[in-house]
C-alpha cells in the first residue's frame, strides 16, 4: 500500500501524517474549525431563531423592537461574504487569540458565520410548526421556559435537518479560511496542491473535505429519521 501511494501519490506521500503540514494535522484542524464554531455559533444561532419566533408579531413574547433590532443585525451578518467577514473581524480575533494566523483566528469569524446562517434555519423551521400546539400550551399555563421546550421538541427532527445543511456549508467555508492561513485541507489543497502544480496533493485533500461532508449528511439523516420515527 505504502508503495503505491509512493508510486501514483508521490507529492501526498512526501507531506507525510505528521507535523504542521501533514494530513493527520490538516484533518483535525478542518474538524477543530468545524465543531467548535458550530457549538459556539449553532448555541447562540438556536437562541436567537428562538427569540426571533417568540418575539415576532403574534408570537409568545411579542415584541416588535427586540424583533427588529436582533432582525436586521442578523440580516446585516447575513448578507457579508465571508471572505469579507474574515477580514472585518480580523481586528477581533487578534484581540482575543493575539495571533494574525491558524485555527483560533478563524474560528471567530467561521462562529459568526454560523450563527447568521443557522438562526435564519432555525427561524424558519419554528415559525412552520403547529401553532396550536403553542396555544394549548399557553391555555393551560404553560411557562416560557415550557414553551420553549415544546418548540425545540416538536422541532427538533427539523432542528437537526438544518444542523446538517449548516455544518456541510461551515465545512466549505473551513476550507476558505484555510487557503488563507487557517491550516486545513483548504490549506493544503492550495498551497500544497494547486500553487505547486501538485495535483494528486489536490485531489486527495478534495476527497477528504468530501469524505467529511458525507459523514455528516449521513449522521444527520440517520439521526433525523431515527428522531422522526419516535
Amino acid at each position: 500500500m505504502i508503495e503505491l501511494i509512493q508510486t501514483y501519490l508521490p507529492n501526498v506521500y512526501q507531506l507525510g501524517w505528521g507535523g504542521d503540514n501533514g494530513w493527520g494535522t490538516a484533518i483535525y484542524y478542518t474538524l477543530y474549525m468545524t465543531i467548535i464554531p458550530f457549538i459556539i455559533g449553532g448555541s447562540l444561532g438556536l437562541g436567537a431563531g428562538l427569540l426571533l419566533v417568540m418575539t415576532a408579531p403574534q408570537g409568545v413574547l411579542e415584541n416588535k423592537y427586540v424583533y427588529w433590532v436582533l432582525d436586521k443585525i442578523i440580516s446585516i451578518f447575513r448578507a457579508i461574504p465571508f471572505i469579507i467577514l474574515l477580514a472585518i473581524m480580523f481586528p477581533i480575533a487578534l484581540l482575543l487569540v493575539n495571533s494574525v494566523i491558524g485555527p483560533d483566528v478563524a474560528n471567530i469569524s467561521l462562529s459568526v458565520a454560523v450563527f447568521a446562517f443557522f438562526v435564519r434555519q432555525v427561524q424558519v423551521v419554528l415559525s412552520e410548526l403547529d401553532k396550536g400546539v403553542i396555544e394549548a400550551a399557553q391555555a393551560s399555563g404553560a411557562t416560557t421556559w415550557d414553551i420553549v421546550l415544546i418548540y425545540i421538541t416538536e422541532g427538533l427532527p427539523d432542528i437537526i435537518r438544518v444542523s446538517t445543511v449548516t455544518i456541510i456549508s461551515l465545512v466549505g467555508e473551513t476550507a476558505m479560511a484555510g487557503a488563507i492561513g487557517a491550516g486545513g485541507l483548504g490549506h493544503v489543497a492550495i498551497s500544497y496542491g494547486y500553487n505547486r502544480y501538485n495535483n494528486d496533493v489536490t485531489w486527495v485533500a478534495t476527497i477528504c473535505i468530501l469524505l467529511i461532508i458525507f459523514g455528516v449528511q449521513f449522521l444527520g439523516d440517520f439521526l433525523t429519521k431515527k428522531i422522526s420515527h419516535k
